[in-house]
Order: structure tokens, then C-alpha cells, then sequence
């Protein structure tokens, strides 16, 4: 079951018990992609969303590379018409700003990828 969005916030905020703040990596994410939005991000519409939501865009044969605030790495691929895989690195030793803005991009970014708003994407992983 992909994680949710309030589950990204947790992770980016987990402190360790020792006081020390960490690096997180979250497994591979599967989001569904709304049926007719795949048109949307074929071909190079993918990368072109990523550099708008993260800046600098690397490709490394069918996944794309970035980071951004308190991603140490984003690597997003599609996996067919109707998913969209994304692997995260957090890093949690950033400021509450940082911490905040990072999950706006996120989430701005899987909205206009897959379609779906957080309060769907929610409901969907319900299921």
C-alpha cells in the first residue's frame, strides 16, 4: 500500500530518540494514474512537469532523477498507461519551512502527474 501524504510529513519530521536527525528512504510508491491523464505525462511531458515542480531533471534510461528541499533524490517512472512509480530519500535534518514547502512540491507535482488530488490519492489507497 503507497504511502500517503501525511505519512511523507511524519517521515520528514521523525526524529531519532538519541536527538539526531536522519535520512529516510521510503519504498517505491505506486499511484494510479487517472484514466485519459496518461496523455498528459508520455514521452518528454514527464520531465518537463518534474523541472516545473523540482528544477534540474536527470534521465537514466526510463526514470527520471531529481531533487529538492528535503528530497535528497526523487526517481519517478511510469510503469504502463496506469501507474506512476516514484521512489523517495529524505532527508530530515531540514528546518519545518523546508519541510513544508518540500511536501507542497510533492504534492503539486503527483497531482499533475497522476490527476488525482491528495484528498483522492488518500481515498484510493484506502482501497
Amino acid at each position: 500500500m503507497p504511502l500517503v501524504d501525511w505519512q511523507m510529513q511524519y517521515l520528514v519530521k521523525e526524529k531519532l530518540i538519541n536527538g539526531f536527525w536522519h535520512s529516510r528512504t521510503i519504498p517505491m510508491n505506486e499511484y494510479d494514474i487517472k484514466r485519459g491523464h496518461f496523455e498528459k505525462i508520455e514521452g518528454d511531458k514527464l520531465e518537463h512537469l518534474m523541472k516545473d515542480a523540482f528544477g534540474d531533471v536527470k534521465q537514466d534510461g526510463d526514470k527520471l532523477w531529481s531533487k529538492f528541499g528535503a528530497l535528497d533524490k526523487i526517481v519517478v517512472w511510469s510503469d504502463g498507461k496506469k501507474t506512476l512509480c516514484v521512489e523517495t530519500n529524505m532527508n530530515t535534518k531540514v528546518d519545518d519551512k523546508t519541510a513544508t514547502e518540500t511536501i507542497r512540491q510533492y504534492n503539486f507535482f503527483l497531482e499533475k502527474a497522476t490527476g488525482f488530488s491528495a484528498k483522492d490519492r488518500r481515498k484510493r489507497a484506502k482501497k
